[in-house]
């Protein structure tokens, strides 16, 4: 369905020439769920912006290859992606605070997608649009259908941005953190209802979010981020069971448990290196407990292991502990 191959994407700032994102590869299946997961500023909403062709509004260059369905969507014109984005490929963006229009009624902008996608009548979109809210479990879902969105909390700004995303019925849903404005009674309801679309309607499913815990429940394949590039991609169930990248480890090191001793929370240490200050060897080396000399100074290449797991390491055969 969706095939990236060594993406990179760039900008120009104050006449120098920054890569927040370069490298990055992946694929998906039909009705597949990837889970891409990275502490804020790895490059994972990027990432994203630049599937959905979005990056050259903003003055961003994309190189690579980015398949969608047979299709080169890095050769289609604007008009083109105008045709993609909404009807095949839709996006739910991070922030519904910013994405809705403050001066539009929220069910005419779920509306809009669903006659420009779907070429309906305006009756029938309207109650497709009320049948759509009722199913993200927004109650009194007429009445909210007439209000402004300065009238709604985040967590149904954040219900209406998902409508519109899954309204028009897409081949590949893109969601950027879809859950995080949610009370976890609804993030449940939500992430069930996302896994019921992949497996009725075969749809595909790009989650982006920085919860190993959304991750584990719905995900069928994980790709981990830092630093603008994919550092561990595969099987969820192999990457949690047995990562292979010292990262991964941390992050699953960082999840608290029930039982674990008072105090004994965990951190990674330092931060990740702003696309300027890009270290020339492995980026996440100043951070890593496992560093040998050859990651300060040679970027290492991506592997595939024999249990399918790609890992992009100087040290992937480390049988790393847990902690």
């Amino acid at each position: 369905m969706l095939k990236v191959s060594d993406l990179a994407v760039e900008f120009t700032v104050d006449k120098k020439t920054i890569r927040p994102i370069s490298g990055i590869s992946f694929e998906m299946q039909k009705g597949e769920v990837l889970g891409v997961v990275g502490e804020t500023g790895s490059g994972k909403s990027l990432t994203a912006h630049a599937i959905m062709g979005l990056t050259s509004l903003v003055g961003g260059k994309i190189s690579g290859q980015i398949v969608f369905e047979g299709k080169d969507l890095l050769s289609k014109s604007h008009k083109d992606m105008q045709s993609i984005r909404g009807a095949e490929i839709s996006f739910i963006p991070q922030n519904p605070m910013t994405s809705l229009d403050p001066v539009y009624r929220v069910g005419d902008q779920i509306v809009e997608g669903l006659l420009k996608h779907l070429k309906i009548t305006k009756w029938a979109a309207k109650k497709r649009a009320i049948e759509l809210m009722e199913q993200l479990r927004i109650p009194n879902a007429e009445r909210v259908f007439e209000q402004y969105p300065h009238q709604l909390s985040g967590g149904l700004k954040q219900r209406i941005v998902i409508a519109i995303g899954i309204g028009t019925e897409p081949k590949l849903i893109i969601a950027d953190e879809p859950t995080t404005a949610l009370d976890v009674t609804v993030q449940a309801q939500i992430i069930r209802l996302f896994k019921e679309l992949t497996v009725a309607n075969n749809v595909g499913l790009l989650l982006i979010t920085h919860d190993l815990g959304v991750i584990a429940q719905i995900c069928d394949k994980i790709a981990v981020m830092y630093a603008g590039n994919v550092v561990e991609h595969g099987d969820i169930k192999t990457v949690f069971s047995d990562p292979k990248h010292p990262y991964t480890r941390a992050l699953l090191d960082c999840i608290p448990y029930i039982g674990m001793k008072k105090g004994s929370l965990k951190a990674i240490e330092g931060n990740v290196p702003t696309p300027s200050n890009f270290p020339k060897g492995c980026r996440y080396s100043s951070r890593c407990p496992y560093v040998i000399p050859q990651c300060k100074t040679e970027f290492p290449e991506t592997i595939e292991l024999a249990c399918g797991t790609k890992v992009t390491c100087n040290k992937f055969d480390l049988n790393l502990p847990r902690h």
